[in-house]
């Protein structure tokens, strides 16, 4: 019988670029939150506001006694403020399994023992909750701009509001980024994605209670900085060019935001790790 040579042999396969593998990580969450159900009924009722606002343009664009319907900045501002509510239940329903299911199952140890980064495994989980919560946002809000434009015939509104654009964009993304990096550092604290939902929507419902708690004690919205959604309102307001609604200065606001996608950056540095660290 031959014998066959069973020593080490290098390896001659090809070679993936390092910096990559994050998109297999985001691919796969896509598409194993596309198969469900339930989450695609989300989604489809997070775009009903879209078709309001898109057949409030058609009408105000062809019928002339309609022009009080016509969409104005205020109009989009309004917009990002009601998609708020499906940020929030996508949030929820997308991001609070992505690093706790992974750390139950004890699945770090397996992701970081191959030739995966941390930044890379934190960006994976960050695309497939951000990728969800712009197609709920930024998508429609760019969609019902292009389509205002279509039913005007005219770029007349958009050159009036060049700042619109970018606006939008920087609005939506903030947005995201908080919403994105608040739930994946509450989820990479727990094993148990149940308790993570809980601990946000507890987060965000005691500080909008405590912010109007202490508003009927002082009698003014200077206090807004202890809510997040308050935070984030102000400063959107900011982006948009409008009078921004508490009393609080914006860049108090901003600084709050900040720090928090801060706060939420050092506890994945520290809870995201191959080997369970006690100290």
């Amino acid at each position: 019988m031959p014998i066959h040579d069973q020593s080490y042999r290098r390896y001659a396969g090809p070679r993936d670029e390092p910096g990559h593998a994050w998109t297999v990580i985001a691919w796969a969450g896509i598409r194993s939150m596309i198969t469900k159900r339930m989450f695609i009924g989300l989604l489809i009722f997070a775009w009903i506001p879209f078709i309001v606002r898109a057949v409030q343009t058609y009408i105000a664009a062809n019928f002339p006694q309609a022009s009080m319907l016509q969409p104005t900045v205020e109009t989009y501002r309004e917009f990002i403020d009601q998609q708020g509510a499906f940020v929030f239940f996508v949030t929820i329903y997308v991001g609070a399994g992505l690093v706790a299911n992974d750390r139950r199952a004890n699945a770090l140890q397996i992701y970081l023992s191959k030739p995966l980064m941390r930044m890379e495994y934190i960006a994976g989980k960050l695309m497939v909750l951000g990728t969800f919560l712009l197609l709920v946002t930024w998508l429609p809000a760019m969609l019902l701009l292009l389509l205002q434009t279509a039913f005007a015939g005219s770029f007349a509104f958009v050159r009036g509001n060049l700042y619109l654009l970018p606006a939008l964009t920087l609005s939506t993304l903030l947005q995201v980024l908080v919403a994105s990096f608040t739930m994946l550092a509450l989820s990479s604290l727990s094993n148990s994605s149940r308790y993570v939902a809980v601990l946000y929507a507890g987060a965000v419902f005691f500080t909008e209670a405590m912010f109007g708690v202490l508003t009927a004690i002082t009698g003014s919205t200077a206090v807004s900085w202890v809510s997040f959604s308050a935070n984030l309102a102000q400063v959107v307001d900011v982006v948009f060019r409008l009078t921004p609604r508490y009393d609080t200065p914006w860049i108090v606001s901003l600084l709050v935001v900040v720090g928090l996608v801060v706060l939420s950056m050092s506890v994945l540095e520290r809870r995201v790790r191959g080997v369970e660290v006690v100290t």
